[in-house]
């Protein structure tokens, strides 16, 4: 298994290829689709001059996602005596996110985004492009993840909703499976391909 601590280099990402098991340790964030449609919204299409209220959750995304982790989930939390903590941590399943991820990856330089399903084109090539891979996350098992994450450090964004927030978090360990690589393939498409293959085979009998 290959160990990735935050932030990642690029000849790190470029190293991996679709199959590969993972583990990853750092600082990252979560993000669903009124995070990513915000950030479109109010960093990508500004060229990077957000409104004045916008610009510390800037400053922060951009040192948290230059060479990090976006992470689709939307977790189940609690808070004891003032202290977050993550009690469920399934992913989200990613293809809601395509409109927007290739442009974020871009604008912010993330390394890898982890969530469940897979994306489509313009995720892809913008792996290619940029340096970065997708990172299948294991669905069903939201409390198992859950014990990778070590600490909430932060939470931006909470109006809209917890779901929706940033959450602003430390992993340690976390498994995942390299499913979309930075050399163009996808075993997601692979996977549709050879399906698409069979249903035909089975159609014809």
């Amino acid at each position: 298994m290959r160990k990735l601590t935050v932030p990642i280099s690029e000849e790190a990402i470029r190293d991996l290829h679709v199959g590969e098991p993972v583990s990853v340790s750092g600082v990252i964030t979560t993000g669903r689709d009124a995070a990513h449609k915000y950030m479109l919204d109010n960093f990508i299409k500004t060229g990077g001059q957000p409104p004045e209220s916008e610009q510390e959750v800037y400053a922060a995304l951009k040192e948290i996602l230059r060479g990090g982790v976006i992470y689709h989930c939307g977790p189940v939390v609690q808070q004891q005596n003032g202290v977050w903590s993550f009690v469920a941590a399934g992913p989200t399943t990613s293809i809601r996110e395509e409109p927007y991820q290739a442009a974020v990856i871009e604008h912010f330089g993330v390394r890898a985004v982890i969530g469940k399903g897979g994306m489509g084109p313009q995720t892809l090539r913008a792996c290619r492009d940029y340096g970065a891979v997708y990172l299948h996350a294991i669905g069903g098992a939201a409390t198992l993840i859950a014990r990778s994450v070590k600490a909430v450090l932060t939470v931006y964004k909470m109006e809209f909703g917890v779901p929706e927030a940033f959450w602003i978090i430390r992993v340690e360990d976390f498994p995942a499976v390299v499913t979309m690589d930075s050399h163009g393939n996808s075993l997601h498409e692979q996977i549709a391909g050879q399906s698409a293959v069979k249903l035909n085979e089975l159609i014809a009998r």
